[in-house]
């Protein structure tokens, strides 16, 4: 191999060129991923994950409610649901117990040590995205929510 090729490799920057970097998929991945590296480190303390949280989100807001309806909420399957649900169990953040009107299905809801777990959680959660949005005024943090939001198609009004 010659010292010329050598040295091309030696200088190839360690970012991406502009063939890269307008790429919306690109962009969309790297954020995600940076995004998620500061939630991670985030909920750690906590034992949670991005995935746990945001099942905890939904229950938060619902109140107890039966795992079906959570599911749907969150936009997943039945035995991802089942998985969330068995992991929060087990970390006593959540109880099931049988619906009153139909023994056969689940209601969801915090534990006491649970739901105080999830609001220390959701708090460095919130931290972390504000690290993520860091780098923009506030008016192009709250802009770019709002495009996203346009781009996935929920509603902008909540």
């Amino acid at each position: 191999m010659s010292s010329d090729v050598v040295d091309s490799v030696d200088q190839t920057p360690n970012e991406p060129g502009p063939e890269l970097s307008n790429r919306l998929g690109y962009l969309l991945k790297h954020a995600q991923q940076r995004l998620n590296e500061l939630t991670a480190v985030a909920l750690e303390p906590y034992n949670l994950n991005g995935r746990e949280l945001g099942c905890l989100v939904v229950l938060d807001a619902m109140g107890p409610t039966s795992q079906q309806d959570a599911a749907r909420r969150l936009g997943v399957d039945r035995t991802t649901m089942v998985a969330l649900i068995d992991a929060l169990e087990a970390k006593s953040v959540v109880v099931r117990r049988p619906f009153e009107e139909d023994r056969r299905r689940n209601v969801v809801e915090f534990t006491e040590s649970g739901h105080e777990l999830f609001l220390r959680a959701l708090k460095a959660s919130d931290e972390a995205e504000r690290r993520f949005v860091s780098p923009l005024e506030d008016a192009a943090a709250e802009a770019f929510r709002h495009q996203l939001r346009a781009v996935i198609g929920v509603d902008d009004a909540r």
